[in-house]
């Protein structure tokens, strides 16, 4: 069944750009397999927590990556020390038969326990004040790197049922997901799969993958919980074909597992010919206004379009659909036509700020660009302006280029773009002059400079993995001040006619090397910018902290962000370092987070950016943290799990953070 996008938010896409919506997105609803038991109706969860929780990815539903616990502040921060550490014994770096780990699971805070997945797709059950093991369940997944480079985990997800039966199981599941796409259901106080969810405790998600079912639709990110309802998207990989698995995203039942509604972002018309313009990553939700949020990406294959030229609106956009039914209330496209891998790939911040007087009830997406687009949350509407410009066109035969794209006015952008970065001096001579030949070789005019196949290929500024990741933007609704870290990364990108390709020794790694897209008539590679000692080749920065004020969409302050390293060495400060994971804040005037290369955790003043406080961890803490209150003393945790990306250590370690008993 097709739905049309609502009349209003049509309209007020159409007028904000012409090119961003347009026809029709499908909703396609299922019966359920199993009856759903009734149960009682469920208050929403408010967009600002009324409690100390952390029940879910980014904190929240909001995604708002906020505390209201002040136990810890600016004053007392300083005298933070380690609670209790725990490792999981789930780690590889990759050297022997088994692939790498990248861990990334923000710890869940629930049911007096936290929860954490691991890299080897098992769940464990902490106590909060000891780190004690409560109890522990293994998938016994396969550990092999079927969609991605590494083996990867961004943790579990919770729900408890609004109307408990007494002396039943599984009143409380925990949910993991795994490579393979299966979703695990075990019992929130015992670890005991529950055997009325979907098959005795596991959902596969790959009965589903009917179409280019080129790999399993990888369950990395845990689902997104609202009242009863378990709404997933999935991860595949990138750079490898043009014809994929097309973006779906489901709605099941938490108690049964049975299907209530699947959502895809492709017209049927094309998706036997692409692929993806999935959601790999979390999703935000509106629960009073019944509206979840989807941060959809890009297109298969990545790089070149020209098997994918009809008009795609729901691709690399923010959608909003109704909860109940699956249905796109409004959309907005970020990138036409992406031929740039630049998908969506963080939840959309819900907040309400106060603009010009006017309370508006708003969210903030972050873009791979290094771009911030504010809308009204109701209807996809600006809340400053977002113009459509003039970008450049490329020359690559049966491809086609979008004339314009979407550019905010306010917040400016994160990195400037419009210019080729600065060669880096050092690295240059050092080098002896490699950087400034590669520049020289490099095409760019401005950020959407397209891909080509002529000398070295293309700069791309921002890179593929991001100038925001997937950890996203935090707010404080008090102050009404949006945090984000950015990265500052260059790559270099180029287009190999498929004979040429062919012939091309070189593998691939972690964002970067040869793929094939296979299909396409151009196979790719991308590779970091660097000289022959691997340090950038572009000026530092790396790496950014930034702070905005939401009533006027301004830059508050920003700093730069941790320590590069290199061959044990680290880098001034001042240079900052790339980034994955995002940060928390609290009500006590702090920014916690992880992220940086330099295997620290830290804690910034929300007000001034200056850094409080700092720990050294067992690996690089690629994770969103979480802040929570056990029995009346506030903790903060950081997985240290590590990501190839920005650096080749990996960790097993949950540490956690408290004041020092009286």
């Amino acid at each position: 069944m097709i739905r049309l996008v609502s009349p209003l938010a049509l309209l007020a896409s159409l007028a904000a750009t012409p090119f961003s919506l347009a026809q029709e997105a499908s909703s396609e609803s299922a019966p359920a397999a199993v009856p759903a038991p009734e149960e009682a109706a469920t208050e929403p969860v408010p967009l600002v927590p009324d409690g100390p929780v952390w029940n879910s990815f980014h904190g929240q539903l909001s995604a708002q990556k906020y505390s209201p616990l002040d136990q810890i502040d600016t004053s007392n921060v300083g005298k933070l020390e380690k609670a209790w550490e725990y490792h999981t014994g789930d780690v590889s770096d990759g050297s022997g038969e088994r692939p790498a780990t990248v861990w990334s699971a923000t710890p869940i805070f629930a049911n007096d326990t936290l929860y954490i997945g691991t890299p080897f797709y098992r769940i464990v059950a902490l106590d909060p004040e000891t780190g004690a093991e409560k109890w522990t369940f293994d998938t016994e997944s396969t550990l092999e790197a079927l969609t991605q480079p590494a083996l990867k985990n961004r943790g579990v997800a919770y729900w408890e049922t609004s109307a408990p039966a007494g002396g039943e199981s599984c009143q409380k599941i925990v949910y993991l997901g795994t490579m393979d796409a299966q979703l695990f259901a075990v019992d929130a106080d015992t670890g005991t799969p529950c055997s009325g969810f979907a098959n005795n405790g596991v959902l596969d998600l790959n009965q589903w993958n009917t179409t280019n079912a080129r790999w399993p639709l990888s369950l990395l990110q845990p689902p997104t919980v609202v009242g009863d309802h378990l709404i997933l998207g999935w991860a595949g990989k990138d750079w490898a074909f043009a014809e994929a698995p097309p973006g779906s995203v489901f709605s099941f039942n938490a108690r049964t597992g049975a299907l209530e509604w699947t959502f895809q972002a492709l017209p049927e018309a094309v998706r036997a010919k692409t692929g993806t313009a999935n959601v790999w990553t979390a999703m935000s939700v509106d629960e009073e206004r019944g509206l979840v949020y989807l941060p959809v990406s890009s297109p298969s294959p990545n790089y070149w379009g020209g098997n994918r030229t009809e008009e795609i609106p729901l691709a690399t956009s923010t959608t909003a659909l109704d909860i109940e039914t699956g249905e796109v209330v409004w959309s907005r496209q970020w990138v036409h036509h992406d031929i740039w891998d630049y998908d969506i790939n963080a939840a959309p911040t819900l907040m309400d700020i106060t603009v010009d007087g006017e309370e508006i009830p708003a969210l903030i997406q972050s873009t791979k660009q290094g771009f911030l687009f504010v809308v009204n949350r109701e209807t996809g509407e600006d809340v400053w302006p977002i113009e459509e410009r003039p970008v450049p066109a490329g020359r690559i035969e049966g491809e086609v280029y979008a004339p314009t794209q979407p550019f905010p006015t306010k917040p400016a952008p994160l990195l400037d773009q419009a210019e080729k970065p600065e060669v880096w001096w050092l690295a240059n001579l050092l080098g002896f002059g490699q950087c400034s030949r590669l520049f020289d070789n490099l095409e760019y005019d401005g950020m959407y400079s397209p891909p080509t196949t002529k000398g070295s290929g293309v700069l791309a500024y921002p890179d593929s993995s991001g100038g925001v990741q997937w950890g996203g933007v935090a707010f404080d609704p008090e102050s009404q001040t949006a945090v984000v870290n950015t990265s500052h990364i260059v790559q270099e990108i180029k287009l190999y006619p498929r004979d040429e390709y062919e012939k091309l020794a070189g593998g691939s790694g972690n964002e970067s090397g040869f793929y094939p897209q296979a299909g396409a008539p151009y196979g790719m590679s991308l590779d970091v910018a660097m000289n022959w000692l691997g340090m950038p080749c572009w000026k530092p920065p790396y790496g950014e902290l930034v702070a905005l004020d939401m009533h006027t969409g301004d830059v508050k302050w920003r700093v730069p962000m941790g320590a590069s390293q290199k061959y044990g060495f680290y880098m001034p400060e001042s240079m900052g370092s790339p980034t994955i994971g995002g940060p928390a804040v609290t009500a006590g005037g702090l920014i916690f987070i992880g992220a940086s290369m330099d295997a620290k955790v830290r804690a910034y003043s929300l007000e001034t950016g200056e850094v409080l406080w700092e720990d050294i961890v067992a690996a690089p803490a690629v994770a969103n943290p979480a802040v929570y209150e056990y029995k009346g003393r506030e903790y903060v945790a950081f997985v240290a799990g590590g990501n190839t990306i920005i650096k080749d250590q990996v960790g097993d370690q949950v540490a956690v953070y408290a004041l020092p008993e009286e």
